[in-house]
């Protein structure tokens, strides 16, 4: 039977809530594998297992459980070993690794942040900043709507000016945001968002750091900031004792 992981802790953590289930269909029993320092918590993997809604909430709420009393390195959903031999082999093999993530993360926790344009906003700042693209637009506009090639190269310009702005408005985030998280890990690229970043915060600068956020948001009227978080600091933690479980190991361990 497959086990599947749901995060590494230490040996000292509180004992887990009595009854704890994970995923599967019934919910299947949470239990311990502890080798040295540490303990991995985890059930056994059911067949078949795909990023349905009822399995992440069941994988998200293993480790808010856990988390809340203690440090947990939480792994995503989709992580599975091929049996608990595996499992307590690695926890051996890079115990010197877990114990040391542990001690980094204690206390911390996750929030992503992702950014896009305000479409018409943004193309109103792109005309304000670029006076050629104002004069060809007004020239254009003079003219009954300009020539096929002026009308194809004013929305190169605009283009051009939006991708500059994408560019320039993510590294303005991640600077502002940076100095109240103690790490950043940046996302993959993905359409339509211009910035995709993971801020390790510690619990107690929470406020502070959705303080930031809103400054943010305040100050730039042609971003749309998305914040998600709190969450385990899964950006921070790298891979574990599992291996994926086909596509389900991609999915975003956050339900929203």
């Amino acid at each position: 039977m497959s086990t599947y992981v749901y995060g590494i802790t230490a040996r000292s953590h509180p004992a887990l809530p009595e009854g704890m289930t994970g995923v599967g269909e019934p919910p299947l029993p949470v239990r311990l594998l502890t080798a040295g320092e540490l303990t991995a918590v985890v059930s056994d993997a059911p067949e078949g297992l795909r990023p349905k809604r009822r399995d992440l909430l069941a994988h998200q709420n293993v480790l808010a459980e856990t988390g809340a009393a203690g440090c947990v390195l939480p792994m995503r959903f989709g992580s599975v070993a091929p049996d608990d031999d595996s499992v307590t082999q690695v926890l051996t093999d890079r115990a010197e690794h877990y114990r040391e993530r542990l001690r980094e993360l204690d206390g911390k926790v996750e929030y992503n942040v992702k950014a896009s344009h305000v479409e018409e906003a943004v193309l109103h700042l792109v005309m304000a900043e670029n006076a050629e693209v104002r004069e060809l637009a007004e020239a254009n506009r003079r003219s009954g709507g300009g020539s096929y090639d002026d009308k194809i190269r004013l929305g190169e310009m605009v283009a051009a000016g939006v991708k500059a702005r994408e560019t320039a408005d993510a590294n303005e985030v991640q600077g502002l945001l940076e100095p109240a998280a103690a790490a950043l890990s940046v996302g993959p690229e993905s359409t339509g968002w211009l910035l995709n970043v993971s801020f390790l915060v510690a619990r107690d600068s929470a406020e502070a750091f959705l303080a930031a956020v809103e400054q943010v948001r305040k100050g730039h009227a042609h971003l749309d900031l998305r914040v998600n978080g709190p969450l385990p600091p899964y950006s921070f933690v790298e891979p574990g004792p599992a291996e994926p479980a086909g596509s389900a190991a991609g999915a975003d361990a956050g339900v929203q």
